[in-house]
Order: structure tokens, then sequence, then C-alpha cells
């Protein structure tokens, strides 16, 4: 779109997340594009970083896992734009433990971070989306919820209820024209990865997972999303979109 990011007539979109690394990506793809953007995020210190780079941009202070502040968030979004046309939900986190080890308080906190945490935003945001006729919703997945990875029992189980979740609120919005996917990332070379790639030998073990030999570019998942949210992409709904390097469904023949 070439609408100027002040025009009422622009879309308006609302990231949850917004100051991680596939988040802020997301943000400055669709204040480019003539998105109005809102976003939010509990650090208030990245916020004021953010909006010093994307003027325009909606700051809102918010902790994912508290829905009644993430309905706060949709509300001031709406409040301040008159309206809701996207939601996308770029928050998680990476816990990287067999299930032995796994503390039942990590446990809880994964689930809250990416499983409890989508269904709130996704709950909050359909409600003006129904009010206006149609919208567009896009959670953040992972490649461990569609292959067995060791160590990732956690992570897996909580993603893959955000896909069943995209599954069955796809079904139940279609008629209302609200499509619902999930794009299911690979290890992405963001700040929440920077543990998993702080090294030569971790990053180029990181690397070798991947069928195409190099982890992902916050780049990667940002202009799907873009995409996902445009008109062109307004007869795909119900999908998990991978975007892996070909780890989740390819097996290549080990090189010499």
């Amino acid at each position: 779109m070439n609408d100027s990011t002040n025009s009422p007539l622009s879309p308006v979109a609302l990231i949850a997340g917004v100051t991680g690394g596939i988040g802020s990506d997301v943000a400055h793809r669709l204040a480019a594009a003539g998105w109005r953007v809102a976003g939010y995020a509990r650090d208030s210190g990245r916020l004021g970083e953010l909006r010093e780079k994307l003027s325009e941009l909606h700051v809102i202070e918010a902790d994912a896992t508290r829905h009644e502040q993430v309905e706060a968030a949709v509300q001031s979004t709406v409040t301040h734009f008159g309206r809701l046309d996207a939601y996308i939900h770029c928050v998680g986190s990476i816990l990287i433990k067999p299930a032995h080890l796994t503390k039942i308080e990590e446990w809880q906190r994964v689930m809250d971070l990416n499983l409890n945490s989508a269904f709130y935003g996704l709950k909050a945001a359909v409600v003006p989306m129904q009010a206006q006729g149609g919208g567009s919703v896009v959670l953040i997945s992972s490649v461990a919820a569609q292959t067995g990875l060791p160590g990732h029992e956690a992570i897996a189980a909580a993603k893959g209820g955000v896909n069943g979740l995209v599954l069955a609120a796809a079904a139940s919005y279609a008629p209302r024209n609200i499509r619902i996917n999930a794009i299911a990332p690979g290890l992405v070379d963001t700040p929440l990865a920077a543990s998993l790639l702080a090294s030569d030998q971790a990053r180029q073990f990181s690397e070798k997972m991947h069928p195409l030999g190099k982890v992902g570019r916050p780049a990667n998942v940002g202009s799907l999303v873009v995409w996902l949210l445009s008109a062109d992409a307004d007869w795909v709904t119900g999908q998990i979109w991978s975007v892996d390097g070909g780890l989740a469904h390819l097996r290549p023949r080990p090189k010499a």
C-alpha cells in the first residue's frame, strides 16, 4: 500500500513482542508498506528505543502472559487508530532441556510465554475484527512442533498447541472473514537465540542442523508475515508455514 501511515484509510496492525528480532522486523516492514502500526512488550526502555526509529509507532507496555493487559493493548490500539486489521504474535521463548531435567516452574513459564499468550492475543484480537467484518492473525510457532528434536519437550508441546489453536480458530472464524495462520521457524538469529549462537562452534553446530546450512534471519519470517497480511493472501487460512532451512521436512544425504 502507498497510503501514508497517518491516513485513516491505512490498515492497522498490532504486534505482540514488537521489540524482539522478528517483531521489530515486522514493524519496520509494515510501516514501510503504509500500515499504521501498534506494538506491545514488557520493556519500556526497548519500546522507547524502537519508537525513536519508528516515530509513528503506537507503543504499549504490556505483559503478554497477563490476559487483562493483552486485552488492554488491543483496546488501546482500537482507541488510538479506530480499528484493528491484523494481529501478529511474536512472543516466545527457548528452553532446551529433556523432560526429566525440566523444572515444573520452567514448564509452566514456557506454556505461559508460548501457548497461553498466543491464546490471549487471538481471543482479544478477534473481537474488534468481528465487529468490523474481518481481519488477519499470524502466530509464531516453531520447527520443534513439526519434527522431533532432543531436549525440546516443553517448547514442542507449547508450539504444538499453537498449531492446534491455529487450525481450530481458522475454522471458527473463516465465516467471519478472519484469516488465521502461523509461521514455524527454525533457529533465527535474534537476541532470543543469542545464547545458542554465542560461539563459532555453537553457530556451526546450529547451521549444520539445517539442510540449507545456515540459520535464519528475521527478514525470512518478517517478509512472510507481511505477505500473509496482504490482499494476495486473502485465500489463505489455517496454514502452518515452515521457514526453517528445510529442518522439519528434509533429510539430505550426509556430506562426505
